[in-house]
């Protein structure tokens, strides 16, 4: 499941350290520290970064939005890779990536004193943060091509729910409904050499969704797999 091609990793919510480390000590590819839905504030994200230390899976944080001085923070914190939710357009990606690299491309702040350069032990390398834009509406499906055309960003990331709801409230026959949309991301995505993501619930749903195309993929959250755990504890008969 290592495969180079596909990246499986897992949604971590509850701000835990300890969850982040234990994530990663059974060996995902990557989470995704969560600043839009998640339960702490930017505050927990070091920390949730250094239990990541040593380990090969890569600390992913979800701004709550295009903030450039957020995405340049967590960055500075040490973070591979910074998710953005609700991408519509090329103009709001082309945003992303100039707020997530240093010049000429952007215009990151620069400092070599920052946790991601040791503390200033290290000189600062050619590290390029992973991009990954979240197609979460009907017009992020829309312009799907155009965005994933934009020169430095790496994944679109398909957030479900959001997208569904969208579905619900604003049907659009140009886009289809949610398969069709799926299919029109990864096509998206496949004719700009960029890679596809979802956030699936089900573990039986991994294999059908790598089938279809998608590489980088999250496989729940640590808040729903305690949730299950506790109701399934609750709803067994005592023996």
């Amino acid at each position: 499941m290592n495969n180079a091609s596909r990246q499986i990793g897992t949604w971590l919510s509850v701000g835990s350290p300890v969850i982040a480390e234990l994530a990663a000590r059974t060996g995902f590819d990557w989470v995704l520290l969560d600043l839009e839905h998640g339960c702490e504030s930017e505050a927990a994200i070091p920390n949730q970064l250094r239990a990541l230390r040593g380990s090969h899976t890569a600390g992913i944080v979800r701004v709550g939005a295009p903030h450039p001085d957020l995405i340049a923070r967590v960055l500075d914190w040490g973070a591979g890779g910074v998710m953005v939710p609700h991408v519509n357009s090329a103009a709001e990606a082309e945003a992303i990536v100039r707020a997530a690299r240093y010049a000429p491309r952007g215009h990151r702040g620069y400092s070599r004193t920052v946790r991601a350069y040791d503390y200033g032990l290290h000189p600062p390398g050619e590290f390029t943060p992973l991009l990954l834009a979240q197609i979460e509406s009907v017009e992020g499906v829309r312009h799907a091509g155009e965005i994933a055309a934009v020169d430095g960003i790496d994944v679109l990331f398909v957030g479900p729910a959001d997208l569904q709801f969208d579905l619900k409230n604003n049907p659009a026959p140009d886009v289809g409904d949610y398969a069709q949309c799926l299919a029109g991301v990864l096509s998206a995505a496949k004719a700009a050499g960029k890679a596809a993501g979802l956030l699936i619930r089900d573990p039986d749903d991994l294999r059908r969704h790598l089938d279809l195309g998608f590489t980088y993929i999250a496989v729940d959250s640590d808040l729903s797999i305690l949730r299950k755990a506790y109701q399934h504890i609750l709803a067994t008969p005592a023996q």
